[in-house]
């Protein structure tokens, strides 16, 4: 497994070593101790979600007050745009944005840890995006920030028609938005 930290070394891209033979390929997608040994803590995963979109959506940026979650993120088939920003006050990234693409065929992972928004736009002509949570559901924590925030400035790379739900498509603005400390 390669760890990379990226502009924001909280957010990490985690890719597996693939074996591969006229079978086909064998990879361990996860590892408990070796994951927590990379972030450097003690992680509970509690859900699992799996998502599946067409071309052109865009979801997020989604995040949880209250009930923040971590999420181990990848591409199982097809491919997504995927990116983190950063909602911790005291961070010296705050307000920053990291994007990763994750495919099926390149198998690599994003950790979104807790204190982050988390938002994917899918690539190709189907994407399956399956991630881990640390903690539950709750809609009552829920929160969105605007996709296309100007103050966030994400260079999301859409080509097309975009397809964003009209929560998504009425996410707050950063500036109005419930962070972290």
């Amino acid at each position: 497994m390669q760890i990379t930290r990226l502009a924001i070394p909280d957010v990490l891209r985690i890719e597996p070593q693939v074996f591969t033979d006229e079978r086909g390929s064998l990879y361990e997608s996860f590892h408990q101790a070796r994951f927590e040994e990379a972030i450097g803590r003690k992680v509970k995963f509690v859900q699992d979600n799996h998502s599946t979109s067409v071309r052109n959506v865009l979801r997020g940026l989604h995040y949880q007050v209250g009930k923040p979650q971590g999420k181990l993120v990848r591409t199982v088939s097809g491919s997504v745009f995927d990116v983190a920003v950063d909602l911790r006050r005291s961070s010296p990234t705050f307000g920053r944005w990291v994007g990763e693409v994750l495919s099926g065929e390149n198998k690599a992972q994003l950790w979104v840890p807790e204190g982050f928004a988390h938002g994917f736009l899918v690539l190709s002509e189907t994407a399956d995006v399956v991630y881990k949570l640390t903690d539950y559901y709750a809609p009552e924590h829920e929160r969105c920030i605007s996709w296309n925030d100007p103050s966030l400035n994400i260079s999301w790379p859409l080509t097309g028609v975009l397809r964003v739900s009209s929560k998504d498509e009425n996410g707050a603005q950063f500036t109005n938005a419930d962070c972290f400390a």
